[in-house]
């Protein structure tokens, strides 16, 4: 799985590419995504349970959810698609990639089921990065409305579960979180450092023969990367020196 040219296999069985875009997209349902800690307090504390660099991990999954659902039709994946190789880069060097920048000023609204879905999962998507970046403590509440949204525009949501499930069993094995989020100082203004934690690859979420080591998983995020068109992505910044 050396680039995402490739459908991971789960995705086509949910039929989320061409499937129709017959999911509801009410005004409801906008609020519920943007604003979804109340209420799925359970997903939240399952969360809460991975580290960081699994958690951008799973946030390149879940966005990866979202663009194959929308290709073909929104222009906007392909922005998404260098969004999702920057994640992958970040786990390996966040020092080698650029915000993801999206939206700063506010200016589009979440209206329209395709392009009003993807401006919220990339605004999820920002935040991640943003408090990824920042070593906030609080990473992993950014993710729950990703999930919530990824499950939503699934047309067979019984897959989804089934792989959310099992992804999420794995991550706390291989990437539990190394803190407890009852102890954290509110504020948001301590520092963590996930330098240290074992890097996480694609593979890991979308390949079934792929068995998870420290090894095997940077060799993979290695060959992701290897096979980058690194400057036709000005979400990577390579010419930085590796930290």
């Amino acid at each position: 799985m050396r680039n995402l040219n490739n459908v991971p296999k789960i995705i086509s069985e949910s039929k989320s590419i061409g499937n129709a875009i017959d999911f509801k997209w009410t005004k409801k349902k906008i609020n519920q995504l943007l604003d979804p800690l109340e209420g799925n307090e359970e997903l939240e504390n399952i969360l809460l349970q991975i580290n960081h660099k699994g958690s951008v991990g799973l946030t390149a999954a879940l966005l990866e959810w979202v663009y194959w659902r929308f290709t073909g039709y929104s222009h906007s994946v392909n922005d998404t698609q260098k969004r999702i190789e920057a994640l992958w880069c970040s786990i390996n060097n966040r020092e080698q990639t650029n915000p993801l920048l999206f939206d700063t000023d506010l200016k589009v609204s979440a209206s329209g089921s395709v392009n009003g879905a993807l401006w919220i999962a990339l605004m999820n998507v920002r935040m991640i990065d943003v408090r990824y970046r920042k070593g906030s403590y609080f990473l992993q509440h950014e993710l729950v409305g990703l999930v919530l949204l990824a499950r939503h525009i699934t047309p067979k949501k019984k897959k989804f579960d089934n792989w959310f499930n099992q992804v999420i069993t794995e991550l706390v094995h291989s990437h539990p979180c190394p803190y407890r989020n009852d102890e954290l100082d509110e504020t948001d203004e301590a520092v963590y450092d996930s330098s240290h934690e074992p890097v996480i690859c694609r593979e890991f979420f979308f390949d079934s023969e792929f068995k998870y080591s420290v090894e095997a998983s940077e060799n993979a995020i290695h060959n992701f990367i290897d096979n980058l068109d690194i400057k036709a992505n000005p979400f990577l910044n390579f010419s930085r020196k590796a930290s």
